[in-house]
């Protein structure tokens, strides 16, 4: 039976795992600096992205994410293991991304990308941080847009 320290610390992970998303989806980067521990290493090369640490995740994604009219994430599954103030993490994500059509319009089909957040967590001050994230890729589907479909 879980404690309830680590029923808390689950939620706790689970948030954070959120707020990554959160950040990410309403491009948001600082906010990434309350999910990521000081000296971060994250490593999106799996899906193309680099590998390093969160100001030049930041810095990519501000550059990168702007192309996409829309996108969102998408998490499940997530498979965590405590070990005290730290833990290890394998979460499933499902990120379809808008791709841009004529003159910029969110009519260029959508890519859908899934993978799984291979994350190490540690306690810092009290609250929850992903010290290393990884991402795993599953697939990459493109879904071009009906015919007719009228633009957004």
């Amino acid at each position: 039976m879980l404690t309830l320290t680590e029923i808390s610390d689950r939620l706790e992970i689970q948030d954070l795992m959120v707020d990554y998303c959160h950040a990410v989806d309403t491009r948001q980067w600082d906010l990434l600096d309350e999910v990521f521990a000081a000296g971060a290493v994250i490593d999106y090369t799996a899906t193309g992205g680099p590998r390093g640490t969160l100001p030049e995740v930041k810095e990519f994604l501000g550059s990168v994410m702007g192309r996409f009219p829309a996108y969102q994430h998408l998490l499940g599954n997530a498979s965590i293991r405590l070990d005290g103030d730290t833990a290890t993490g394998r979460t499933m994500c499902h990120n379809p991304l808008v791709l841009p059509g004529e003159q910029g319009a969110a009519d260029g089909g959508v890519l859908h990308c899934g993978m799984w957040y291979i994350d190490v967590f540690v306690r810092v001050s009290g609250a929850w941080r992903i010290a290393e994230r990884v991402q795993e890729k599953s697939y990459m589907h493109f879904a071009p847009s009906a015919p007719g479909r009228p633009k957004d």
